[in-house]
C-alpha cells in the first residue's frame, strides 16, 4: 500500500528556511515521479517542484534558486528544501506520486495526473 507522509512544515519570519520530508512507503522514491505541490485556499494546485527517478528535477520559477528537491534513496523519503522564504509561500503543501504509465514525461505531468497525495503540513511565513 502507498502511503505518504509529510512533516517539516511550521512558522518562521521572512528569509528562513524551513525542509519538508515526506516518508514514503509501498514504493521506492529513486524511481518514482513525485512532486512538492501547494495550494491557498481560493486558489489553484500550484506544481512547486518535480523529480524524476531520484535525479531529474524542475521547479515553478517562482521558487527556482530557493527551493530544492531531494530523495534519500537509504530512508525512501522526498524532501524539499525552503530558503530565503516569503510571505507568498504561506500555504499547505502536498507531496505526490505519479505511479501511473504515461506518454507524458514526468517532469511535464499536471497535478490531476498524480495518483497519490500526502496529507499536507503547512507552511507559514510572517514579516
Amino acid at each position: 500500500e502507498v502511503q505518504l507522509v509529510e512533516s517539516g512544515g511550521g512558522s518562521v519570519q521572512v528569509g528562513g528556511s524551513l525542509r519538508l520530508s515526506c516518508a514514503a512507503s509501498g514504493f521506492t522514491v529513486r524511481r518514482a515521479c513525485m512532486g512538492w505541490f501547494r495550494q491557498a485556499p481560493g486558489k489553484e494546485r500550484e506544481g512547486v517542484a518535480r523529480i524524476s527517478g531520484g535525479v531529474s528535477t524542475n521547479y515553478v520559477d517562482s521558487v527556482k534558486g530557493r527551493f530544492t528537491i531531494s530523495v534519500d534513496n537509504a530512508k525512501n523519503t522526498l524532501y524539499l528544501q525552503m530558503n530565503s522564504l516569503k510571505p507568498e509561500d504561506t500555504t499547505m503543501y502536498y507531496c505526490a506520486l505519479d505511479s501511473t504509465i504515461s506518454s507524458v514525461p514526468c517532469l511535464s505531468r499536471r497535478g490531476a495526473e498524480y495518483n497519490y497525495w500526502g496529507q499536507g503540513t503547512q507552511v507559514t511565513v510572517s514579516s
